[in-house]
């Protein structure tokens, strides 16, 4: 397989994830707390809006991520698969995976004092925070070695 099939192959699994993720915020999560706010018979009715909120404030580090996904998926078409602006937008996908699940875990923790959460999706809700951190490590670790492979490169390409 070519860059430019890579590339393109890249940039549909991307939208792909970005469809998937604007279902979730615009069909999914609304739909579900209306259900809990009939399960719990208003329990938990004055934390619905707050709670939505939450979690789409939660998706705009995701969509930022894509958006610079997106980025490196037309590096790699270019043939810069291996330079240092790759490395350096892998790091900052690394810092928002990073910040963003530090964000939903301590948002959680919040809504959880002020009486707006169950402590069942809090426990639940850190699944969500280890996929986060998983990201960032792996994010983290392409951009150390993009950065190398970069380096190599350059070096390679001044030899004779």
């Amino acid at each position: 397989m070519d860059q430019k099939k890579l590339a393109n192959w890249l940039k549909v699994m991307i939208a792909g994830v970005a469809i998937c993720c604007i279902v979730i915020c615009a069909v999914v999560l609304p739909m579900i707390g209306a259900t809990l706010m009939q399960e719990y018979e208003g329990e938990f009715d004055h934390a619905f809006w707050p709670c939505l909120i939450f979690l789409w404030v939660c998706f705009i580090p995701v969509f930022a991520a894509l958006v610079i996904a997106w980025m490196i998926a037309g590096n790699i078409g270019k043939g810069k698969a291996f330079s240092m602006e790759n490395a350096k937008l892998f790091k900052l996908i690394s810092m928002l995976a990073a910040a963003d699940a530090a964000f939903f875990f301590i948002g959680n923790c919040v809504l959880l004092c002020l009486r707006m959460n169950h402590p069942g999706y809090v426990i639940l809700s850190l699944v969500v925070v280890f996929i986060g951190i998983a990201i960032a490590v792996c994010a983290a670790a392409l951009s150390h070695y993009v950065a190398k492979a970069a380096q190599m490169q350059d070096e390679n390409d001044l030899t004779i």
